[in-house]
C-alpha cells in the first residue's frame, strides 16, 4: 500500500535565511509504539498506510516522502530572561505541510530526527520518556479542549540516547498549526533584517490572522490578536491547573497554541507558586507566574514588530504598548470566566473572582488536590451537609465549610436548577488529567518494554470529563513515596 501525503508546503518558500533544507537522519530499526489514528483520519491521512512498514519508516525519519521538503527553522529567544541569538530546531525537522479536508493548513515535524545546524553540539535525539511524555500531555489537552500542539505517531529508534542514564531513543511526529514562534520574530528583528520580518509577519498573517490584512497597521493588528490569544490559552492553563515549565519565547507561539511539552506538569496539591522543572530554580515559570510572563513574551514580539507598525519609532511603542496593556483586561475577562463554570455560575456578579480566590487560598492553605476538588464541588448539592469528598480534600474540612456556605448562597441567587449547574460543573472540572506519577509510571513501564500503562493512559485521558469507573486509580493524588517533586526536558 502506497502513502500519500498531500505536501502544500508554504514556509519552504519563504527565504532560505529562514531556514537550514535537511532531511532527518535515518535511525537503526525503526518500530512504530502507537499511531494516532483518529487525527491522521481528521488530517486526510491512511491509518493502515501509516502503520506499514513505509510509513512507519517516514515517521522515523528514514525516509523522505514524496512531495516534503524538509527543514530545521532558524529562530531566536530569550530562555528564562536570557537572551539567546541563534537558536532554532536543534532536534527537529519540519517534514512540510498539509491542508486537512477541514481546510486546515497544519505543520508535519519530526521531534528527535537527528542533529541540525542548530543543535548546539547536540545529539539531535529524543528519549523515549520525553516523546511519551509529550504524546500523553499533548493529546490530553487537546481533549481537555485547550489548543495545543498534537501527537500523530510515536516511534522507536533501536538506537540509544545519552542523557543522565542511557535512555532508548524514540521519534515523536508532531502536528501544528504552525511552529512560527515569538523567538521567529525575534531572530529577524535582532538582525535588523527589516525585509525578512516584513515577510514573516505576511506569512503569520496570512497563515493565522487573514483579517488583519485588511487593517490600517496589519503588523498592530497582528500583535493584537497574538495578545488575544495567549490571553486566552494562559486563562485555560490556570483553569486546569497546568503549569508549561519553560515559557521561554522561543517556546510561545503566536498561533496561540501550547507548544514545546518539555518540562510540563498538572498540579497534584494547588499552590500558585508551585514549580516541577528541573532547571526553573528560581520559579520564574511557576504556576502563578504564567500570565505575567505572557505579557513578558508579548512585550518582546511587540518590541520585534515595531518597525512594521509605525516608522515613527515614538508612536510605534505608543500603539504595541497599548495592544500588549490589553493583556490584562483579556486575560482577567477569561480567567474569571473559566472559574465561574468551575463553581457552577451562570451569571456574572462583581465579586464573584473574590469567591473564587478565596476557595483557592484555602486549597493552598489545606494541600488541596486541584482537580480533586473542583470535580468534587462538581458534584454537591444546593443543599449542604453531604460535602464529602469535597471536605476530604482539606486539611482542615471546617475551612470548606465555611466557603460552601458563602457559595450555596451566591448558587441561590441564580435560581438554577441543581441538576443543570451540576453536569455544567463536569464539563468545566475534568475527572482525569495526566497526574504526573501516573505519566512517570507509564514511561518506566515502556522502559522496560511494557507499553500498556502508556496506552490505557491515553485511552482514558482521551475522555477526560466523563466518568470511568474503572479507571478511578488514575484519579487519585498521589501517595508520599509516589510524589513527583521534578520534570526534566529532556534535551
Amino acid at each position: 500500500m502506497t502513502l500519500q501525503i498531500p505536501f502544500d508546503n508554504s514556509y519552504a518558500t519563504l527565504p532560505e535565511r529562514f531556514y537550514t533544507r535537511l532531511d532527518p537522519t535515518p535511525v537503526a530499526e525503526p518500530a512504530l509504539i502507537r499511531l494516532n489514528a483518529p487525527l491522521a483520519r481528521d488530517l486526510g491521512l491512511d491509518p493502515q498506510a501509516l502503520s506499514a512498514p513505509e510509513g512507519v519508516a517516514i515517521l522515523a525519519g528514514n525516509r523522505v516522502p514524496q512531495g516534503a521538503a524538509p527543514l530545521a527553522q532558524a529562530y531566536a529567544g530569550h530562555q528564562f530572561g536570557g537572551w539567546v541569538p541563534q537558536l532554532g530546531d536543534g532536534r527537529a525537522i519540519l517534514l512540510g505541510e498539509i491542508v486537512a479536508p477541514d481546510g486546515r493548513r497544519v505543520d508535519l515535524q519530526l521531534k528527535g530526527s537527528g542533529p541540525t545546524p542548530y543543535s548546539r553540539r547536540g545529539d539531535g535525539r529524543a528519549g523515549l520518556g520525553p516523546v511519551l511524555r509529550e504524546y500523553i500531555v499533548s493529546e490530553a489537552m487537546h481533549a481537555l479542549g485547550v489548543p495545543t500542539t498534537r501527537a500523530l505517531a510515536a516511534v522507536t529508534t533501536g538506537e540509544w540516547v545519552y542523557r543522565e542514564d542511557k535512555l532508548p531513543g524514540a521519534v515523536l511526529t508532531r502536528v501544528a498549526s504552525s511552529h512560527i514562534r515569538v523567538g521567529t520574530f525575534q531572530f529577524f528583528a535582532a538582525r535588523q533584517d527589516i525585509d525578512a520580518l516584513k515577510t514573516l509577519a505576511d506569512h503569520a498573517i496570512a497563515r493565522h490572522y487573514p483579517d488583519a490584512a485588511q487593517a490600517d497597521r496589519p503588523a498592530l493588528a497582528l500583535l493584537e490578536a497574538v495578545v488575544a490569544r495567549q490571553a486566552a490559552l494562559i486563562a485555560q492553563w490556570m483553569g486546569l491547573g497546568f503549569i508549561h515549565g519553560v515559557m521561554n519565547t522561543d517556546n510561545c507561539s503566536v498561533a496561540g497554541e501550547t507548544i514545546d511539552y518539555g518540562p510540563c506538569a498538572f498540579m497534584d496539591a494547588y499552590h500558585p507558586e508551585t514549580v516541577f522543572s528541573s532547571i526553573d530554580q528560581f520559579g520564574r515559570y511557576a504556576y502563578g507566574n504564567q500570565p505575567q510572563i505572557a505579557v513578558w513574551n508579548l512585550a518582546q514580539l511587540a518590541t520585534a514588530l515595531l518597525p512594521l507598525i509605525d516608522t515613527a519609532q515614538d508612536r510605534a511603542i505608543e500603539l504595541a504598548t497599548a495592544a500588549v496593556h490589553r493583556f490584562a483586561d483579556l486575560y482577567a475577562e477569561r480567567w474569571v470566566m473559566i472559574f465561574r463554570r468551575k463553581i457552577g455560575l451562570a451569571g456574572e456578579e462583581p465579586e464573584d473572582a473574590d469567591l473564587v480566590q478565596a476557595l483557592l487560598s484555602l486549597m493552598a492553605q489545606n494541600g488541596a488536590d486541584f482537580t480533586r476538588t473542583f470535580r468534587a464541588l462538581s458534584h454537591l448539592t444546593d443543599a449542604p451537609g453531604r460535602d464529602e469528598p469535597a471536605r476530604a480534600e482539606f486539611t482542615d474540612p471546617t475551612a470548606f465549610d465555611a466557603w460552601a456556605a458563602d457559595w450555596r448562597v451566591r448558587l441561590a441567587r441564580e435560581a438554577r436548577p441543581e441538576a443543570d449547574r451540576q453536569a455544567d460543573m463536569r464539563l468545566a472540572n475534568p475527572a482525569f488529567i495526566p497526574r504526573n506519577h501516573c505519566v512517570e509510571e507509564a514511561i518506566a513501564a515502556a522502559h522496560q518494554g511494557d507499553y500498556a500503562p502508556f496506552e490505557r493512559l491515553v485511552t482514558v485521558l482521551a475522555r477526560p470529563y466523563d466518568d470511568q469507573p474503572e479507571a478511578t486509580d488514575l484519579q487519585a493524588a498521589p501517595q508520599p513515596d509516589q510524589v513527583v517533586r521534578q520534570t526534566f526536558c529532556g534535551t
